[in-house]
């Protein structure tokens, strides 16, 4: 390989034969290097490719306002997560959680709050993701000397998910709010407040999850369900009735339809929240 640019003592750009742009990260590496050096990649403690030029650029921006011992443990971050689940992360991890941490750290230690209303349903979508946002917390609180509110660790938990199933961070955010907005519709509807801690409720969070991923894959399977059906619209017509409520929401915020048969799950897990 050969150098392309050194960012700082311990990031450099090099080109690759077979990639292209990649990545050098490691102590000293860039210390006295100059454009067009060849260098081998056992010099690196890590590389890593950015394909997006866009991803390129803004990961150079992080360089010019975090400094190299931050983006040395974002490394080892990144380094822990992969080893935790034995594949290699979508590289637009790099430049997401290095930022979003850089500028949580800063808040957390100017004394602001770090607030996450959607913590408890984060965890229950995502709880392999989860327990690795917890790692990495409890790492950084030793590595930094810092308490880091428990909130952060949803933040990351999305981070660390998105760069997992290859999906774009603002996607899985719009999805969370989707159902949030559906919860409010439903403690409106049935004049109740919904127990976070309550075992129904963290069914009806799972189901959410799991329909929506369904929904945006087509792997829906036909369902016959229309004599249950039936019979649930004639027991429970108000639950019934909200739960096709639920699902024209869905449709409108996925752009997608949604299987009838979604209303039978529904209407079950909403007769259960009612005996609150």
């Amino acid at each position: 390989m050969h150098v392309k640019k050194v960012l700082n003592n311990n990031v450099l750009i090099a080109t690759h034969p077979e990639y292209g742009e990649v990545i050098l990260t490691g102590k000293g590496i860039g210390f006295a290097k100059k454009a067009g050096e060849n260098i081998t990649v056992d010099r690196a403690e890590k590389f890593f490719v950015l394909k997006s030029e866009d991803e390129q650029n803004q990961y150079k921006q992080l360089l010019d306002y975090i400094d190299e011992t931050f983006i040395g443990l974002m490394n080892e971050c990144m380094e822990m997560v992969e080893a935790r689940f034995q594949v290699k992360l979508n590289e637009h991890i790099h430049v997401g959680l290095t930022d979003h941490l850089y500028f949580a750290v800063k808040r957390i230690q100017q004394g602001l709050d770090i607030k996450n209303p959607f913590l408890k349903e984060t965890e229950l979508a995502y709880p392999r993701e989860y327990a690795a946002a917890m790692e990495i917390v409890e790492w950084l609180k030793v590595k930094l000397d810092l308490a880091i509110p428990e909130g952060e660790i949803g933040f990351i938990t999305l981070h660390i998910h998105s760069a997992l199933t290859n999906r774009d961070l603002s996607e899985i955010n719009r999805h969370t709010q989707l159902i949030n907005d559906m919860v409010i519709v439903i403690e409106d509807s049935l004049k109740i407040k919904i127990d976070r801690t309550d075992i129904n409720y963290l069914r009806l969070v799972r189901h959410f999850h799991a329909s929506i991923e369904r929904v945006q894959t087509d792997q829906f399977r036909p369902d016959q369900q229309e004599i249950l059906a039936k019979v649930l619209r004639e027991e429970y017509p108000v639950c019934y009735n909200l739960a096709w409520k639920l699902i024209k929401i869905m449709q409108q915020k996925l752009q997608k339809s949604v299987p009838d048969a979604e209303a039978v799950y529904l209407t079950l897990h909403l007769q259960r929240l009612s005996k609150q």
